[in-house]
């Protein structure tokens, strides 16, 4: 072929390649200007068909350029809410969320098949509230209903590709007490992900992971990248580990196995090793502040580890699989240039086997743990324990350490060690706390000249000289003994010292003395933590002597228990309230069973306390696993705020409870209830100057309270509220964080009505009525119930009843009455007359059940009973009295609602109220009140009995429940 045929030949190929570019191109232009209305329309109907969950986003796109070559829908600024009961919480939230669409299925088939996924900087929040609600429900599979815009034939999934890229996750779940949280996340998943049977390829990698297990964290900032190929058959909801490599930090773990999901749970055989690393590697997994220590430090040696989860896990049938893990470490060192002699010959091997995931059952084996410093500092411990409430221990632990070579051998640089350490102890048996069962063991740890110091305060604790014995001989509590003599150290120019001598567990004989001067803040700051601060100062000369028998039998005499313990300025907290306790002076002695408290002034936040008085049994209460403080006290407060108090409420406190830290997240706009410690038996003669709750103010409070059991009891209590002296029995109880009940008893004389529904909200919205009412009248009521999660009272939950005297009122267009005036022409009813009027009522699922009453209305005598409800219905039966002496008469029903009354003369057919569902369990109104069918008067009056005397027993029971204190 000549050279002009070849360039002939070229310029064809050149010429058709260019046209089928351009084609291409023009195709690629084209396909988003011809197919945008039925594509975006397709993916709307997908989202509203299979979506429950609130979706939202800003801009559309189609286009083959984001993720060329494929054709994929866009949208910008992606906004997914959670399902019930989180539909105001986002679920994801993603800078650009695109799909994948099948071009060939487009323009052959008109079909709109969605086989790739791409979502790039994205935050999804997945959370799992205490109860075991889920956020993350929010994909329909089956809908009930066909879309009504049914143009084409709909979109479908088919998926071949998803690809995440720069995610943030965090995933709480507080049923289980899990946290994971992982930043910078990128996961490609490529396979038949629509097929029946798929090799799933994924490449995984998350630049930092935490994991936390009962608020115990377990990994910090930790780097992970996998490689995985899973078998998944969704036919039987297997996925089987083929090729599964996974890397922390610099740890490589391998996984082998397969998941399946049953009916009822899970079926697991999950095995994975990290064989012939190094020692270096397998230290890559510790916190962040420990990996400059690593990295500087020259570790050598190997380690394997290997891990394993086999067996079903069922909650219906109370089925949980095995775990076993073992790690071991071979002829492991450890030096710093500094160090006289590097850490040699470490080894350790440790197993641990935990059948069905039982703790009862939990075995740990640690066979062997040893390492040398130098010719005569060796260390070895060999410890198994098998059990947890009953758990077996054979235990031989070993060894001399010079702390200052073990310091410098590992290069520690926040804390600086010196001192001579040497212990022997070997322990064999049952350790049982129920049966009082201790191993037999002897044993001693004795520290000489022992120096302490950190980088975080500038002085070191020293001279610390430690002795301590310990000793069993037949396997009980009766010949357990534990010598301190002695304890000793300096810090700051103050000496400290302990001697204790205690012996015979079963019946504690204890000598103690205890002398010396702590500055805790000071003492604090060598073991800094970040977000804690403690302060103040504690000085001690305690000499105790006894046997625990003699307190609890009342062998008083024969205890020796005396000396001063004085706090000043002492930072408090306790993981139920959010606010410290500040204690400016605390004066105690002890004088035998008693621990007085002389002087004693704290705040907390806005209130203030001055206690004087003596807790009983303390030593008793330290030693028993479950004891009871009991004690007696004066209290006088010139404010006590109790909203402080709330559980929920903001506060300084950083070490709550797991229980009020999840309440708090899962109700972040509550303030919760008041949480009463359940070890306490102490009473108080209270006098506080003002007591404030919500906005209302109660002045000049005296009265006995008592803390029992986590209940609070106020007997013969009174105080000034609203210009009037109320007299109070009450007790309270909180159930959780965000739950209380409670019974109360109130009098109270010349109670002044319009000052009373200005100032107090309970009176507004349970007596509406009292707005159009001036004058004196004076109450003597009894309530139980339950407050809500911001500790006001669930008005459906209220049972109870008693009596209102009118002593002196003025009743002025109430519009029930002016409505009854109205139509019968009597205008008198605007302005009745119910001076001495006792009106009864009972009060049941948010209904109040009024008992005849009788009222003047100038010539006429008037009679009201019936219900009405917290929110507003009426059911009244009025029978009006003709002169002379009301003894013929006509009757009246309303019905409607206090702000709407409806009036119908000479019938005795009202329409009753059916009453509101409370729940007490879940603390939750099922169904409120509502307009009943109407019916007979017969089965009205039926009814109503059978309302009343439920509440009447309620009363009787409130009365029981404020006798038992």
């Amino acid at each position: 072929m000549s050279a002009g045929n070849i360039i002939t030949v070229l310029l064809k190929i050149l010429k058709w390649l260019g046209i089928t570019i351009a084609s291409i191109l023009f195709l690629m232009f084209i396909i988003p200007i011809l197919f945008p209305g039925q594509i975006s329309n397709q993916v709307k109907i997908f989202a509203n068909k299979h979506l429950a969950g609130e979706l939202d986003y800003k801009k559309t796109h189609l286009t083959f350029f984001r993720h060329f070559p494929s054709l994929t829908v866009s949208v910008d600024d992606f906004l997914l809410k959670g399902s019930k009961p989180f539909e105001q919480d986002t679920l994801l939230a993603a800078k650009d969320v695109s799909v994948g669409i099948n071009l060939k299925n487009l323009i052959f088939d008109g079909e709109i098949k969605i086989d790739e996924i791409y979502v790039n900087d994205a935050t999804a929040n997945v959370f799992v509230n205490s109860k075991g609600q889920a956020n993350y429900n929010v994909y329909v599979s089956k809908p009930s209903e066909k879309p009504k815009d049914t143009a084409g034939t709909g979109a479908s999934i088919k998926l071949d590709l998803i690809q995440l890229k720069n995610w943030n996750i965090k995933y709480n779940d507080h049923a289980a007490n899990v946290l994971v949280n992982a930043k910078g996340l990128n996961y490609t998943g490529k396979g038949g992900l629509s097929e029946d049977i798929f090799d799933l390829e994924t490449d995984l990698g998350i630049d930092k992971l935490d994991f936390a297990l009962n608020r115990i964290w377990y990994a910090k900032e930790k780097s992970l990248h996998a490689d995985l190929i899973t078998r998944i058959n969704t036919n039987a909801l297997t996925f089987v580990l083929r090729k599964n490599e996974l890397r922390i930090n610099e740890l490589p773990l391998k996984f082998t196995g397969f998941v399946s999901i049953l009916k009822d749970g899970y079926n697991l055989n999950i095995n994975a090793a990290s064989e012939k690393t190094t020692i270096k590697d397998m230290l890559s997994v510790l916190p962040p502040q420990y990996l400059g220590w690593v990295k500087d430090t020259k570790i050598e040696g190997n380690s394997d580890l290997f891990f394993s989860l086999k067996g079903r896990f069922s909650e219906p049938k109370n089925l949980k699989p095995d775990l076993k893990a073992s790690l071991k470490i071979d002829k492991g060192s450890v030096s710093n240039s500094n160090a006289p002699v590097p850490m040699n010959n470490l080894n350790l091997d440790l197993n641990v086997d935990l059948p069905s995931l039982d703790t009862n059952k939990l075995l740990l084996d640690l066979r062997n743990l040893s390492f040398d410093l130098g010719k005569n500092n060796k260390f070895r411990a060999i410890v198994r324990t098998q059990g947890m409430d009953e758990m077996k221990i054979n235990a031989n632990i070993k060894g001399g350490i010079d702390l200052a070579t073990l310091d410098s051998a590992l290069g520690l640089k926040d804390i600086e060690l010196k001192g001579l350490m040497n212990t022997d102890i070997q322990s064999n048996g049952i350790f049982n706390l129920d049966k009082k069962l201790f191993p037999k063991t002897k044993g001693y740890l004795n520290l000489k000249n022992g120096w302490l110091k950190t980088n975080y305060y500038p002085n070191a604790i020293q001279n610390i000289n430690i002795l301590a014995n310990i000793y069993n001989t037949d396997g009980t509590f009766k010949s357990l003994g534990v010598k301190l003599d002695p304890f000793k150290f300096d810090f700051e120019g103050n000496p400290v010292f302990v001697n204790a001598d205690l012996q015979n567990f079963e019946d504690l004989l204890y000598k103690v003395r205890a002398k010396g001067v702590l500055n805790i803040g000071r003492i604090y700051q060598v073991f800094k933590k970040e977000g804690f601060d403690v302060s103040g100062l504690i000085m001690a000369d305690l000499s105790l002597n006894g046997r625990q028998s003699y307190a609890t039998t009342g062998q008083y005499s024969r205890l020796d228990n005396r000396g001063n313990l004085i706090l000043k300025n002492i930072k408090a907290t306790t993981e139920y309230l959010p606010k410290s306790f500040f204690i400016k002076e605390g004066n105690f002695e002890f004088e035998n069973e008693k621990m007085w408290f002389r002087k004693f002034y704290a705040t907390y936040g806005k209130s203030d306390f001055a206690l004087n008085g003596y807790l009983l049994n303390t030593i008793n209460y330290f030693i028993e696993r479950k004891g009871t403080l009991h004690g007696k006290f004066h209290l006088k407060s010139n404010y006590i705020l109790i909203d402080e108090f709330m559980a929920l409420k903001e506060g300084d406190n950083k070490d709550k409870s797991l229980a009020v830290e999840y309440a708090k997240e899962e109700n972040p706009k509550s303030s919760g209830v008041v949480i009463v410690p359940t070890n306490l038996d102490v009473s108080l003669e209270a006098n506080a100057k003002k007591v404030e709750f919500k906005g209302l103010g109660l002045n000049n409070l005296v009265g006995l309270a008592s803390v029992n059991k986590g209940e609070v009891y106020l007997k013969n209590t009174t105080f000034d509220i609203v210009g009037s002296r109320m007299g109070i029995d009450a007790r309270y109880q909180n159930e959780s964080p965000i739950t209380a009940n409670y019974d109360v008893a109130l009098k109270v004389d010349n109670f002044d009505v319009q000052r009373a529904y200005k100032e107090i909200d309970m009176v507004r919205e349970m007596a509406t009525a009292a707005k159009d009412v001036k004058g004196i009248v004076s109450l003597d009521y009894k309530l139980k119930g339950d407050f809500d999660a911001n500790m006001k009272p669930i008005y459906p939950s209220l049972e109870g009843g008693g009596n209102v005297n009118l002593k002196d009122v003025e009743v002025k267009n109430l519009k029930m009455l002016s409505a009854v005036g109205n139509d019968l022409g009597a205008n008198a009813f605007n302005n009745p007359d119910m001076k001495g009027v006792d009106i009864k009522t009972n009060i049941k699922n948010n209904l109040i059940h009024v008992d005849p009453f009788t009222f003047k209305v100038s010539v006429l005598r008037p009679s009201i009973s019936g219900t009405t409800s917290f929110n507003g219905l009426l059911d009244f039966r009025i029978r009006v009295g003709l002169p002379p002496g009301g003894w013929i008469g006509f009757p009246v029903v309303v019905t409607g609602t206090h702000e709407k009354p409806k009036i119908k003369i000479f019938s005795k057919t009202g329409q009753g109220i059916m009453e509101a569902l409370y729940n007490t369990k879940s603390n939750k109104v099922i169904r409120e009140e509502k307009r009943a069918e109407k019916k007979s008067r017969a089965q009205q009056r039926k009814e109503k009995r059978a309302q009343e005397k439920k509440a009447e027993n309620a009363e009787k029971q409130i009365d029981k429940d404020l006798k038992k204190k």
